[in-house]
């Protein structure tokens, strides 16, 4: 009978995260945890890896079980191009992912005004709010990153952050991710917000793509490209990734497993987004063990 109403509360409470951790204010998780009370929080947690320790800190004193509501991972074209990976439809070996997204709502002078208007005064912006998303999604196909090496630039001169990065991250086990993002130039696609650019993961065997209609192929060496047949839904955000986001937080909270997403797990992708950020202040690669 506790499941219901503390689900409902922190659904409440994710609604309000992004804004709230844009602020630096960490006052709802440290209250819950005190309180006892499951949590589910938006992204990206906290302005700095500092505050994010904290939490995880509080989470851990008092008991709690608290889950990031990091969404890209559960848009359904993500969670069927992780299947292809684990059944090694494209060899054993990564080779490399390359994520390529441009958003075309960013180059406008009043950019980010009728949706988002916080955007613009944000002095970490592309990374910060949506490359975060895309680090969370490489390390559920790829698994932990050991080098990053980040170039990051503002097209808009309107905006005070970066809306432009090209990162290169390389995975533990192998392989080599680059995402190449702005929120500058433009897709042709009909809505660019479904999944956020376009995927190709290679490895010893072959390739997967993701479209940015949500189809997704595979080819196999020496083969022609196939179409790969899969079920899912354009409907409400990127493939209802919020509902099956908030899904598996009730079913993990009732069943007593890991979340996905849980918070301990997430401060890696907080270290990972602070050293894109270092990695572009001093023009050199920075490893994930690297304090200076």
């Amino acid at each position: 009978m506790k499941v219901l109403p503390t689900t409902l509360l922190f659904i409440c409470m994710l609604i309000l995260g992004n804004a709230l951790y844009s602020q630096g204010d960490k006052t709802l998780c440290l209250k819950a945890a005190e309180r006892g009370i499951p949590i589910i929080c938006q992204k990206p947690l906290a302005p700095s890896l500092k505050e994010a320790k904290e939490i995880a800190a509080t989470i851990s004193k008092y008991g709690v079980r608290m889950m990031v509501h990091e969404n890209f991972r559960f848009q359904p074209w993500h969670r069927e191009i992780k299947k292809l990976l684990d059944q090694e439809i494209i060899g054993k070996h990564l080779h490399s992912i390359h994520w390529r997204m441009r958003m075309g709502d960013g180059w406008q002078e009043d950019a980010y005004m009728n949706r988002q208007p916080y955007f613009r005064e944000m002095k970490q912006f592309l990374m910060y709010e949506t490359g975060i998303h895309l680090i969370d999604t490489l390390r559920y196909f790829g698994g932990e990153m050991h080098t990053v090496f980040a170039k990051l630039k503002r097209f808009n001169p309107n905006i005070k952050g970066e809306d432009s990065a090209l990162v290169v991250c390389d995975f533990n086990k192998g392989g080599t991710a680059i995402i190449d993002a702005n929120r500058y130039n433009e897709s042709i696609c009909k809505n660019p917000r479904l999944t956020f650019g376009t995927v190709l993961v290679e490895g010893n065997k072959g390739s997967i793509r993701l479209y940015e209609d949500g189809k997704i192929t595979v080819q196999q060496l020496n083969e022609k490209e196939t179409v790969h047949s899969y079920a899912f839904e354009d409907r409400n955000f990127s493939g209802d990734c919020v509902y099956h986001t908030q899904k598996h937080f009730i079913t993990q909270l009732v069943s007593g497993k890991a979340f996905e997403t849980d918070v301990t797990d997430y401060l890696y992708n907080i270290i990972t987004l602070e050293k894109i950020y270092e990695s572009h202040e001093t023009a050199s690669p920075k490893k994930m063990d690297d304090t200076n």
